[in-house]
């Protein structure tokens, strides 16, 4: 009684503009989790190294004298380079693909500190034009307001180009290859081709949001994806769980499937936010969030569990 007498709501207040930028920021990550995870059915688990090579990238480039925008496009490069070979690992050698992505993510740990020469490298906002900082949110309202339009703009172009490239043939072969691969392979479509390309679509995004959120956090870190796809999965389930009904049926379903998936981060992010919050150990962060995505991931299966119980009773 005495821990919840303490707590300031004023403080969780003006901690969820944090939280709502860094959903937005991390809600690109989880894009690419999604096109692996549903439309390719793919367990990659590339996404903890891509993400850190993204942002590695993007520092190191921008401390070079790249500007920020312009570096973000070579963090999408180079996590579609990592995409590129957990695919060739996957479909030319024939390694299982969850294997694959776990030699990927490896390798780009080495990688990842020979780009940047060191575990850590830091981007000041105060040298450079940073596209995304934490800064932006504890300055004044007009910079906290140029920052999200900047995030929800940039969310937005995104699933635009999702939606028209996913609305193509070969988006649509992709789809085609992750819902029935033989099928797919009957109608004469390369399904290891199109694996590829969507891995390499995939950790693209993801890379991207590696060099977002670096420039976000000041810094881009070895360990920074580390869980990246605990938080990717995290915000597709609950995208589904809370948004799924609204977007089916629609006329552009995909694409609100998409913006769920975005919102799926930016509640997942709020929940953390809550955590801290309620001034629980800090140690113990990891295994709340661990709580949070069993909790949301499990929702779906007791449901349908427990909801057909319920009409062969009444029935």
């Amino acid at each position: 009684m005495t821990i919840l007498m303490s707590l300031d709501p004023m403080a969780l207040f003006r901690s969820m503009p944090g939280a709502f930028a860094q959903g937005l920021v991390w809600g690109l990550m989880a894009l690419g989790v999604y096109i692996t995870y549903r439309l390719l059915d793919f367990a990659d688990l590339t996404v903890d190294g891509s993400l850190a090579t993204g942002g590695a990238v993007a520092v190191m480039l921008i401390r070079s004298g790249m500007h920020p925008w312009a570096a973000l496009i070579f963090a999408f490069l180079a996590g579609m380079a990592a995409g590129f070979i957990t695919g060739i690992l996957h479909t030319a050698l024939g390694i299982p693909g969850i294997l694959a992505s776990i030699l990927t993510q490896i390798s780009l740990y080495s990688i990842n500190l020979n780009i940047m020469g060191s575990s850590n490298q830091a981007v000041s906002v105060d040298k450079y034009p940073l596209v995304v900082s934490l800064r932006y949110i504890s300055d004044s309202s007009s910079t906290k307001i140029r920052l999200f339009i900047t995030c929800v703009l940039f969310c937005v172009a995104v699933v635009a180009l999702l939606y028209w490239y996913f609305g193509t043939e070969q988006g649509h072969a992709i789809r085609a290859t992750g819902c029935n691969r033989q099928m797919a392979r009957a109608q004469g479509i390369n399904t290891d081709f199109h694996t590829v390309v969507a891995l390499m679509i995939s950790n693209g995004l993801v890379g991207l949001c590696g060099g977002l959120y670096a420039q976000y956090q000041g810094a881009a870190d070895v360990n920074m994806g580390r869980g990246a796809i605990v938080i990717g999965l995290a915000a597709v389930i609950i995208g589904e769980v809370l948004f799924g009904k609204l977007c089916a049926g629609k006329h552009l379903a995909f694409a609100y499937t998409m913006f769920s998936v975005i919102g799926g981060a930016i509640i997942y992010y709020i929940v953390m936010n809550i955590v801290l919050w309620l001034k629980l150990p800090s140690d113990d962060l990891k295994l709340f969030s661990a709580i949070v995505v069993a909790i949301f991931l499990a929702f779906p299966y007791l449901k349908s569990k427990y909801g057909r119980k319920g009409v062969s009773v009444n029935g």
